[in-house]
């Protein structure tokens, strides 16, 4: 009988996000969206392999962005696409991709009708906000209604974090999933700097599997949380009992899971 082919690994599809604004590189504003997009990809089979924070320049935005979405499957960015002067991202994106930016006639139609509903005046001003650059398509915003949009591997979203979450859930049908990055932590009262030797030579024997120690405290007791990431279950199993088995020959009972 042959010998029947071991099933394909899911592949690996990768994501960078993006966050502009001067705003969150001051302090004054703290990021919520970054937690929310990488847990919401990972679900999805898709890992975020970097994030940064950028200023409000054109010329960084423009770099970074074409820097980014060559390197990975695609990019998210939030922030800069309100109605104010600084709102630079729209025009950014469009001068990344070498095309032009104009009044979109469909987000025109959805933003007149938004604000003659709400009674307030459709000024040129929240009219920046219908721009999109050529070739783009719209990415719904059924809070605000001022619509994010996808340009080739690029996904542009507002910065609010309520408006940013149903934009994330308008664009999911877009995006194709591949392998789902898991993880196991076991944890014991063992300093990090006591099996961090074996944990290094653990890892040069799993190549595949990212290990990493996290040191914890709990009033006057103190431990090390060992946590492993990789998308192959059982490997991450075989990995979690060797650190098990590790830690008992420190003769430190393991805690499969966080500290209690």
């Amino acid at each position: 009988m042959a010998d029947q082919a071991a099933p394909a690994r899911p592949k690996t599809v990768t994501a960078c996000v993006l966050t502009i604004g001067d705003e969150i590189l001051s302090g004054r504003t703290r990021d919520a969206n970054l937690a929310y997009i990488a847990t919401y990809l990972n679900r999805i089979g898709i890992q975020v392999r970097e994030a940064r924070v950028i200023p409000d320049v054109e010329e960084v935005i423009v770099n970074t962005l074409n820097e980014v979405r060559a390197r990975y499957d695609y990019v998210f960015t939030t922030g800069g696409i309100g109605p104010t002067h600084d709102d630079i991202t729209a025009d950014a994106v469009a001068k990344a991709f070498g095309v032009g930016i104009s009044h979109h006639p469909e987000a025109m139609k959805i933003l007149e009708a938004h604000y003659r509903q709400t009674g307030a005046e459709f000024t040129p001003s929240r009219q920046r906000m219908a721009r999109l650059p050529h070739g783009a398509s719209m990415i719904d915003n059924p809070v605000s209604k001022a619509p994010g949009f996808q340009i080739g591997n690029v996904f542009v979203m507002a910065g609010v974090p309520a408006v940013m979450q149903v934009m994330m859930d308008s664009l999911a049908d877009r995006l194709e999933g591949g392998a789902t990055m898991l993880s196991r932590t076991v944890s014991g009262q063992i300093g990090e700097g006591t099996i961090a030797e074996k944990l290094g030579e653990l890892q040069a024997r799993h190549a595949d599997v990212g290990i990493g120690s996290y040191p914890y405290y709990r009033g006057r007791n103190f431990g090390t949380s060992i946590v492993m990431r990789g998308v192959d279950s059982s490997e991450l199993d075989r990995v979690a009992d060797e650190v098990a088995a590790l830690m008992r020959a420190f003769g430190v009972e393991p805690v499969m899971g966080d500290p209690a």
